[in-house]
C-alpha cells in the first residue's frame, strides 16, 4: 500500500521518454504528471496529464496502472500514440492502479461521478475528446449525456453497453461466475492454470512475453477479491436504454474477432447511439498489439476523427509550393534527410517547412499531415 502514502503532485518519469511520434519523424520528449483527487464520497483517485495538442480525456477501463503501464508492451503503444499526439489525460479507477484500494460498488453513476471529478481537477480548455475502451465507454456514455457541451466527440473501443450477465450465452455467463470465483480463490498466486483461463481471451494472439506482463499487471493493479467485485458489477451494468440520449458524434471502432467482447456490442452502440460511426477491425484481440495491422488501422482511424475541421482542398491554397513538395515527400514516407536531399535544401529548412504546413492546415503532427492530406485528395499523397 506504498502508493497510497503519495499526497498531491507527482512528476513520473517515462521509461522511454523519446518517443517517434513528432514532427517529420522526429523523437519527441514526453513526461507525464501524476496528481491525487478526492472523489464525491472521499475516495482517492489517481490522474495523469501528458501530451499537448487536442485533449483527450481516457475513461478508467480494466487492470490500469498509471505508472506500470509505460513499461508494458500491452499498453505502451497506446500511450506513446495519444500522449504523443494529444494532450492525454487518464485516471486509474477506485480499487486499481494508484488510486485507493477500496472496494466500493461501481455502478453507472458512480463511473460518472469520478470521470466528473477527473473533469473538474483537469480543468481542460474548451470541448474535449471522450476516450472510452471497454468498461471506460459506460462513464464516456453517462458524462456524455449529462454534459453534451464539454464534449465535442466520443471515440469508444472495444465498448459494450450491456454487461456480460446481459448478453451472450447460458454457457458464456456460466464462465464468467466461474472466473469470478477463481479470482477471489487465487488471484495473488502464479497459478499458470489461472492466468491462462483469465489473460488469454484478452490477448489471444499475445506472445508468451506479453501474457507474462499481463499477469504482472493483474498482481500489481489489484487484490482478488477487489478484482471479483469490479467484475461483478461490470456484469450487471445495462445502459441500452440510455443511447438514444447521446448527442454528441460518436465513433464505435471494434474488433471483429473480440473475445471479450463481441462485436456485436459494438454493433449494438453503433445503432442505437444517434448518427455513429462504426469502423471493424481484423483482430482477435481485446487489447491490440503493436505489431498487429490492426494497430496501424486504428491510429489511422483515430487521427482522421480528431482532424481539425473538414474543409475541401482548397484548404492547400494557403501553402507555398516548396511547402507542398514537403508535404507530397512526407506522403511518401521520407524522413527528414530524404527530404532535404531530394530538394536540395538543409534539414532545418525542412523542418521550418514542416512547422509552417502543420500550421496552415491546423494539424498538430506529421501523421496528422498525411492522413489530412490523403483524406482530401491532395495530389502526391498516396491514396
Amino acid at each position: 500500500m506504498g502508493h497510497l502514502s503519495r499526497l498531491g503532485y507527482y512528476r513520473g518519469r517515462l521509461p522511454q521518454t523519446n518517443v517517434p511520434v513528432g514532427p517529420m519523424g522526429t523523437r519527441k520528449q514526453i513526461r507525464q504528471q501524476i496528481r491525487y483527487l478526492r472523489a464525491s464520497d472521499g475516495a482517492r483517485l489517481a490522474w495523469a496529464d501528458a501530451g499537448e495538442g487536442p485533449v483527450i480525456v481516457k475513461a478508467s477501463n480494466w487492470l490500469t496502472h498509471l505508472e506500470y503501464e509505460w513499461e508494458n508492451p500491452l499498453w505502451k503503444h497506446w500511450l506513446h500514440f495519444f500522449a504523443g499526439n494529444f494532450r492525454f489525460i487518464r485516471y486509474d479507477e477506485r480499487g486499481c492502479g494508484l488510486s485507493e484500494w477500496n472496494d466500493t460498488p461501481l455502478d453507472v453513476s458512480r463511473s460518472k461521478a469520478d470521470l466528473e471529478a477527473v473533469m473538474e481537477a483537469a480543468r481542460p480548455e474548451g470541448k474535449v475528446t471522450l476516450l472510452g475502451i471497454s468498461q471506460g465507454g459506460i462513464a464516456c456514455i453517462a458524462y456524455a449525456i449529462a454534459h453534451p457541451e464539454r464534449v465535442e466527440r466520443m471515440i469508444l473501443y472495444g465498448a459494450y453497453a450491456r454487461g456480460a450477465y446481459l448478453r451472450g450465452t447460458p454457457e458464456s455467463r456460466a464462465t464468467y461466475r466461474a472466473v469470478i470465483d477463481l479470482a477471489r480463490a487465487a488471484w495473488g498466486f502464479d497459478i499458470p492454470t489461472f492466468r491462462q483461463v483469465f489473460t488469454s481471451p484478452f490477448v489471444p494472439e499475445g506472445t508468451p512475453e506479453q501474457i507474462q506482463w499481463f499477469n504482472d499487471l493483474c498482481r500489481r493493479t489489484t487484490t482478488g477479491e477487489i478484482a471479483a467485485k469490479l467484475l461483478e458489477c461490470r456484469a450487471q451494468v445495462d445502459i441500452e436504454a440510455m443511447l438514444p440520449e447521446v448527442r454528441v458524434p460518436t465513433l464505435v471502432i471494434h474488433g471483429r474477432g473480440d473475445v471479450v467482447v463481441p462485436v456485436t456490442e459494438g454493433r449494438l452502440l453503433a445503432s442505437r447511439i444517434p448518427g455513429a460511426e462504426i469502423v471493424e477491425l481484423d483482430s482477435r484481440n481485446h487489447i491490440l498489439l503493436e505489431s498487429e495491422p490492426a494497430w496501424a488501422r486504428f491510429q489511422d482511424v483515430v487521427l482522421h476523427a480528431m482532424r481539425p475541421g473538414k474543409g475541401g482542398s482548397g484548404v492547400f491554397d494557403a501553402l507555398s509550393a516548396r511547402e507542398r513538395e514537403v508535404l507530397a515527400l512526407m506522403g511518401d514516407a521520407l524522413s527528414n534527410a530524404d527530404i532535404a536531399g531530394r530538394l536540395s535544401i538543409s534539414e532545418k529548412t525542412v523542418r521550418n517547412h514542416a512547422s509552417n504546413i502543420f500550421d496552415k492546415l491546423g494539424v498538430w503532427s506529421r501523421a496528422q499531415a498525411i492522413v489530412f492530406a490523403r483524406d482530401r485528395g491532395f495530389r502526391g499523397v498516396k491514396q
